[in-house]
């Protein structure tokens, strides 16, 4: 069954004719257990692959190049690290639940869902409703002594960090770093002299303040905010809406790394400092130029394993397609006088342009095609990974059986409009890029004894 194309509500399949162009229904596609029903969602077992690879959008071009985005679909915020051969990203997920999402890959271009990292979102009770727009923004992932640090901003509450040993789970239960609301985009650096640094941005909207980036001490375990912190950079004049840093350190360098100029149409900054309160050099890295990409801007920057006694340096950033969300692209990136350059600088000014296609990165072992998962036919004994709720979800909305998802009966919030109001909505993210097929699987729905 493809279900980039349906509601499920009520018993009742309802098509839309444009579902990625709706912008109330937001960028993913919408199954729900609504009020008086319960549905079996009949399915041929046994069709599911191991490696998913979408049917409207592949990033790899099987020629030893790429295309962007490398992600068609709203992977909003990312974040990356490198582990040995392996690459690891998280993104914003706001509400849905699970939170968090883990993608993997071997090259930097072929991405698979492994799992999420925030199973239920804290304050549990606070988010049994929907929030859109709250909870989980901007991350940051690292590694650091053999464990996975994920720290997250929840602007109403503050900043979290959670572990793992395994990138795919499980992971900690969130520890609260700072509370405070408007503190956003957090990320933090192990120093080389054992200090621990936390660099973050604010929101306007529930601080008061904005476009500024401050950078606060940590205590050793990297779990609590030791001090007031110091702003080390104010982009009002030059960089409005500077936000979602990124920290690193490079030949006695501290650099941020930072977007500027508003989601849909901003560049990227890199900030550069000896010292790690500054005062910071800035450099505009990477715009929109002639190459059509808006917005350019946020995400992280990673050098491969080496392969054939060389490394390569990249850059995974987002940009915005409305309906269809943030999307994620890769750069090359290379370093000239210590200021990285992302994208082709094709006018030698030192501001590359984003790239539409590229030679893929250099890798030991070339990796099979993949993508996250776009449809299911619902023969696991769990959800798939790429369902998410839109709340904290409970366990009586949907029960996973042996060739087919079983839907139950749940009472609609008193104040719900439409189904954007609804928690017990399972959710997919929408894939862009091409023309969609659907496979119109008919659908079967039972009333219980009493209904």
């Amino acid at each position: 069954m493809k279900v980039n194309k349906y509601f499920w509500v009520a018993g009742t399949l309802l098509a839309t004719a444009a579902l990625g162009q709706h912008k109330n229904i937001s960028n993913r596609s919408v199954t729900g257990a609504a009020h008086n029903r319960t549905a079996d969602l009949g399915i041929t077992p046994g069709a599911a692959a191991s490696i998913a690879v979408s049917e409207t959008w592949v990033a790899d071009l099987n020629d030893g190049r790429y295309k962007n985005p490398v992600l068609h679909a709203d992977y909003s915020d990312p974040d990356a690290c490198r582990v040995g051969e392996d690459y690891y990203m998280t993104a914003s997920s706001f509400d849905a639940i699970p939170g968090l999402p883990i993608l993997h890959s071997r090259d930097l271009v072929n991405w698979t869902l492994i799992g999420h990292a925030l199973p239920r979102q804290v304050p549990i009770e606070h988010f049994e409703k929907t929030q859109h727009g709250n909870g989980v923004w901007a991350p940051a992932i690292r590694f650091h002594k053999c464990e996975f640090y994920i720290y997250y901003p929840d602007p109403d509450f503050g900043i979290y960090v959670i572990k793992a040993k395994n990138a795919a789970g499980p992971w900690s239960d969130p520890v609260l770093v700072e509370a405070g609301k408007g503190l956003i985009d957090p990320c933090p650096l192990w120093d080389d002299d054992g200090r621990v640094y936390l660099v973050h941005g604010w929101a306007g909207s529930r601080a008061g303040i904005k476009s500024v980036i401050t950078v606060k001490k940590m205590n050793a375990e990297g779990t609590k905010v030791t001090d007031a912190g110091a702003l080390v950079y104010d982009g009002h004049k030059i960089d409005p809406t500077v936000e979602g840093p990124k920290f690193y350190k490079r030949n006695g360098y501290y650099y941020i790394f930072a977007p500027a100029g508003g989601v849909a149409t901003g560049w990227q900054i890199v900030l550069r400092s000896k010292n790690v309160y500054g005062p910071y050099e800035r450099k505009v890295v990477m715009a929109e130029g002639k190459s059509g990409i808006n917005g350019p801007h946020q995400g992280a920057w990673v050098t491969t394993s080496p392969a054939n006694g060389k490394s390569e340096d990249w850059f995974l950033h987002f940009q915005d397609k409305e309906a269809y969300g943030r999307v994620v692209h890769l750069q090359p990136m290379k370093w000239v006088n210590d200021w990285p350059v992302i994208g082709i600088d094709t006018d030698g000014d030192g501001i590359g342009d984003p790239v539409l296609t590229y030679t893929k990165p250099l890798t030991s072992k070339k990796s099979p095609i993949a993508t996250p998962p776009e449809s299911d036919e619902f023969n696991m004994s769990v959800l798939g990974k790429q369902w998410q709720w839109q709340a904290n979800p409970k366990g009586t909305w949907a029960m996973p059986a042996a060739s087919f998802l079983r839907l139950y009966s749940y009472q609609m919030p008193g104040d719900a409009k439409n189904l954007w109001d609804v928690p017990q909505c399972a959710a997919s993210k929408i894939s862009g890029g091409g023309i969609h097929r659907y496979d119109q699987t008919p659908v079967h729905s039972q009333r219980q004894s009493g209904q």
